[in-house]
């Protein structure tokens, strides 16, 4: 018998945060799951970490040459079995009762339910201020987008950066769905994520398990050029959705220039971040917290 759950992890030179993501995949409470691996042709020790499980629900798949995680995660769905599929970083975490819960979820609704997410919470490997923590978490609940389920009328909340899955590790989604869309498109670098949400919307509606079952690990961001690069990539892809998005009053464009705002202050690059923010839409409160972080990095690259 298939499993119920194809659990695909695309990984590149993470032998050292693997085992972690592995064990909370096997110590799910949903035992009947596959989990697949994929090394983006890793020069560490990727496959002697998989060797090292005695697990026959782990299967194991190597690309010759670096590709991209798009093209893993494909590779992981063109071998997967499972009737859901469900997708995960190999640095994140998943909490035991994370699959059970969702698959749960999704078979006692109608079949135009097709797919489902859940809360996470960031983990800061080498530590968080208690106090900016605290006042971020209590900020962020202003976030009326949380916990958002729907079908594609969420597309503009994706788009305008206003709901935020983590797609890319909280996803789990109906296989004949997936092969329908024909899985991710390889040709993002980033913002893969919820280009691939988007279009699992135009074929269903997306549920929400409202609990924290997934542990995010912060793991340092990409370039601010090569986040531009992408993101311009992103709004190209979906041009005619952000035309009538925001012939209805939603600067998706604004919510945007934000997101590059804070990439390139975060990175010292202030003249280019300043000239970002006064284009972007102006900030919420729950925000402010992250953008003077941003600030205060920035200036103290200069600095420095």
């Amino acid at each position: 018998m298939p499993p119920t759950v194809s659990v695909i992890v695309p990984t590149y030179n993470r032998a050292h945060s693997l085992p972690r993501t592995v064990e909370s995949v096997l110590s799910q409470t949903l035992e009947d799951l596959e989990l697949i691996i994929v090394d983006d042709a890793s020069d560490d020790d990727t496959a002697s970490v998989v060797d090292s499980y005695d697990d026959d629900r782990i299967r194991f798949f190597e690309h010759d040459e670096n590709q991209g995680a798009s093209a893993a995660r494909n590779t992981g769905i063109e071998h997967a079995e499972g009737e859901y599929m469900a997708f995960l970083d190999s640095d994140d975490v998943w909490l035991p009762t994370k699959l059970e819960k969702q698959v749960l979820t999704l078979e006692l609704r109608s079949d135009e339910w097709v797919a489902a997410y859940c809360k996470a919470e960031t983990v800061h490997p080498g530590g968080q201020n208690p106090a900016i923590k605290w006042v971020t978490e209590f900020i962020s609940r202003r976030n009326k987008a949380e916990g958002a389920e729907g079908g594609k009328e969420l597309i503009g909340l994706v788009l305008s950066d206003d709901l935020h899955t983590s797609a890319g590790s909280t996803l789990i989604v109906k296989s004949e769905v997936v092969r329908k869309i024909n899985g991710f498109d390889e040709s993002f670098s980033r913002f893969q994520d919820p280009e691939f949400l988007i279009r699992v919307l135009k074929h269903g509606k997306l549920a929400c398990v409202n609990e924290t079952l997934l542990l995010r690990y912060e793991t340092g961001s990409p370039s601010a050029d090569s986040v531009a690069k992408a993101d311009e990539h992103y709004r190209r892809t979906f041009a005619k959705e952000v035309e009538q998005l925001e012939r209805q009053g939603i600067d998706v464009t604004g919510a945007h220039h934000y997101i590059l705002a804070r990439h390139f202050l975060n990175e010292g690059q202030l003249r280019t971040g300043f000239r970002y923010l006064r284009q972007s839409r102006k900030p919420e409160v729950r925000q402010l917290p992250g953008l003077l972080m941003n600030v205060y990095k920035g200036v103290r690259v200069n600095i420095g």
